[in-house]
């Protein structure tokens, strides 16, 4: 068996990578960004949809504003839920190596 190294991820431009990743990691929260990409939603909808506790879905959604890859915005009791505009960049550039230039 190997033993599990542990990495400390504090140190200044590994952070916000490692949060938007953790966050596309999980199959329901790709599942949520999947339906966003089509069109916002209010979590009735996303609901519908995914199968999951409603508790589950807020923690799920939290997760994905904490990395700025959703944003929010409220209808009268409703709460929309849309792809931030920078949230493909953003996921994009949380993989090593994307912000090296591509040679022509």
């Amino acid at each position: 068996m190997t033993d599990s190294i542990r990495v400390e991820i504090t140190s200044v431009g590994v952070v916000e990578p490692v949060v938007v990743l953790q966050a596309v990691a999980d199959p329901v929260r790709w599942a949520v960004l999947a339906m966003l990409v089509e069109a916002p939603r209010c979590v009735c909808k996303l609901q519908e949809q995914i199968p999951i506790a409603g508790n589950l879905l807020s923690y799920h959604l939290k997760v994905l504003r904490d990395a700025g890859l959703v944003t929010t915005s409220r209808r009268g009791r409703w709460v929309d839920y849309a792809l931030a505009h920078d949230a493909p960049e953003r996921m994009r550039d949380a993989l090593p190596g994307a912000q090296v230039p591509v040679p022509a």
